[in-house]
C-alpha cells in the first residue's frame, strides 16, 4: 500500500489539510474539509500524518496569502488521465494575478471542442492553489465552479489581483 503524507496545516485563517509523496505535493484540501476529502482521491493510500515533510509547502501557502507568488516552485506528484494532466499542466502555465476561460484552456491543450471536459478535469485537480484553478472562470467571467467553494476563489483572485 502507498503512502501519503498529510498534515493540517492552518493558512490564512482557515485550515486545510496537504499531502505529499516523497516525490512531490500531491494534494491541497479545501478549507476546513476533514480527511475523508482526500480518501475521495486517494482511496487506496494509506495517511500517515508527517509536519516534517510538508513544511516546505506550509511555508509557501502562507507566502502566497501575504501576495508573494511562490507556489510555481512546488514539485507536485498527482497523476490522472492525459487528458486530466494535459489541462493540469496548462493551469499551471496561467500567470499569477490573470485568469483565463474554460475554452482557452481547451484550444491550448488542442482539443477545441472540450471545454466542458476541462471543466471536468478541473474539477478533479488534487491540489488547489498549487494548480491554479481558481484562475479558471466562464465565458461570462462569472464564478463557475471550484472545489474550495466560490467565496476562497474569489478571495484568490482578489489576493493576486
Amino acid at each position: 500500500m502507498d503512502s501519503l503524507y498529510y498534515d493540517v496545516v492552518s493558512v490564512a485563517d482557515t485550515e486545510l489539510i496537504i499531502a505529499s509523496t516523497d516525490q512531490g505535493l500531491a494534494f491541497v484540501g479545501s478549507p476546513n474539509a476533514g480527511l475523508e476529502e482526500i480518501q475521495k482521491f486517494y482511496p487506496t493510500y494509506e495517511l500517515v500524518q508527517d509536519s516534517e515533510l510538508n513544511k516546505p509547502v506550509s511555508q509557501r501557502l502562507n507566502s502566497y496569502f501575504q501576495g508573494q507568488d511562490v507556489l510555481e516552485e512546488i514539485k507536485c506528484d498527482i497523476h490522472g488521465t492525459d487528458f486530466q494532466e494535459s489541462v493540469w499542466n496548462a493551469l499551471r502555465n496561467v500567470p499569477y494575478g490573470t485568469t483565463q476561460t474554460y475554452q482557452q484552456i481547451a484550444d491550448e491543450i488542442g482539443k477545441p471542442k472540450a471545454a466542458r471536459a476541462v471543466g471536468t478535469a478541473i474539477g478533479r485537480n488534487p491540489v488547489l492553489m498549487v494548480v491554479p484553478c481558481h484562475r479558471i472562470v466562464s465565458k461570462n467571467k462569472g464564478g463557475s465552479g471550484y472545489r474550495g467553494g466560490l467565496e476562497m476563489k474569489k478571495r484568490l483572485l482578489e489576493l493576486e489581483h
